[in-house]
């Protein structure tokens, strides 16, 4: 019998949760002034919610040799759906971005599936295939790159970004030779500066990371902003639901930059537990990789486990002004169906792979 690890899952549910309710509090403004409706925002999340549950614990009970066998498919299905969104009709353009693919009743964000996707295909690819060999390593980079120059021409630097870190950090679960790993670290740090220059909006960023103030109603706006959010509310926050830069003051306060708003309502102090939790699912993911009975669930847990925690940190870093800005949601709380439903379905992987470890603990226990 599975035993669930109801850890793991009750801090993915949790957060979900938490992500609904903050986006009520962030969105309920504008979208009462947009839409008419200031549970616009929360209607679409919550549908996403029940669905990521329904997904989520139906992975749990797959087997999950099957999805390694399916593990080329889902990297091409992956990679046709980032190549369809550049389909005129099919593709969504907004604030000049092709990111979404527009499916008559609901839109679906390719690049927040196809990192999981790929993170499928490496897990998949080096459980079979010695890594540590140079014609290895080379074809599993070429795959991660070639997702990668398909996201980065949306364009969407910081999910490429994040594609790239989490590229890195399983081949190097994998077993890459520290040699190999060291003649990757120089392109990788030129890869940024490179993206950047090859944008004029993106060097515009660069120069508002560098001094906000120097062009404070145009590219240093959102940035200030989110400074005036996070210092207005201290360590204690000035409570749930009373945020003042909701109120258009600061743009995407439902998704890219929620954290800001919430560092306002609940402070820093509620911003450390929030991270807390964070702390927790990312420990029980990487256990859950420890755990693992096969090398492919145990990439496939390190693999999801990352895409988490780097792309946590990434837009923790951007709304506190540690980074350049970049769209970049964060995991379960930011407004997005898209994303929400795949990282709970990647959850959903991911408790699979727990209680199947979980399980596998007990019979050699049982044995002994």
């Amino acid at each position: 019998m599975k035993r669930i690890d109801w850890k793991l899952a009750t801090l993915v549910i949790v957060l979900s949760l938490f992500g609904i309710i903050m986006i009520y509090s962030a969105s309920s403004y504008s979208a009462l002034k947009d839409y008419g409706d200031a549970f616009f925002y929360v209607k679409k999340q919550v549908l996403a919610f029940f669905l990521g549950i329904i997904v989520m614990f139906a992975l749990i009970f797959v087997n999950i040799e099957k999805i390694k066998r399916f593990a080329v498919p889902v990297y091409a299905v992956s990679m046709l759906l980032l190549a369809l969104v550049f389909v005129p009709g099919l593709g969504v353009e907004s604030y000049g971005a092709k990111r979404w693919l527009d499916l008559g009743f609901f839109t679906l964000q390719p690049s927040e599936y196809s990192k999981f996707g790929l993170v499928i295909f490496l897990a998949a690819f080096m459980s079979s295939r010695d890594i540590t060999k140079l014609k290895n390593l080379a074809l599993a980079l070429a795959c991660g790159l070639a997702m990668s120059a398909l996201i980065i021409v949306e364009p969407n630097m910081s999910i490429t970004v994040c594609v790239g870190a989490v590229l890195i950090i399983m081949l190097f679960v994998g077993g890459m030779k520290t040699g190999h790993l060291a003649a990757l670290a120089l392109p990788a740090a030129a890869a940024v500066p490179v993206m950047i220059i090859a944008e004029p909006y993106r060097l515009k960023r660069l120069a508002a990371f560098i001094d906000p103030w120097k062009n404070p109603l145009g590219e240093g706006y959102q940035l200030i902003q989110s400074y005036y959010a996070l210092g207005s509310g201290g360590f204690f926050g000035v409570g749930l639901f009373n945020s003042r830069q909701k109120y258009l003051f600061l743009p995407f306060a439902e998704s890219d930059f929620i954290l800001s708003v919430i560092g306002e309502e609940l402070g820093y102090a509620g911003c450390l537990l929030l991270f807390a939790l964070f702390a927790a699912l990312i420990y029980l993911g990487y256990a859950a990789a420890v755990r693992a009975d096969t090398p492919f669930k145990c990439y496939l847990a390190a693999g999801i486990t990352s895409v988490i925690a780097v792309q946590t940190l990434v837009n923790a870093a951007v709304v506190s002004g540690a980074i350049p800005p970049t769209g970049l949601p964060l995991p379960f709380i930011s407004a997005g169906g898209s994303s929400l439903v795949a990282f709970m379905a990647a959850c959903g992987l991911l408790l699979n792979v727990s209680a199947r470890g979980a399980t596998h603990k007990q019979e050699k226990n049982h044995s002994m």
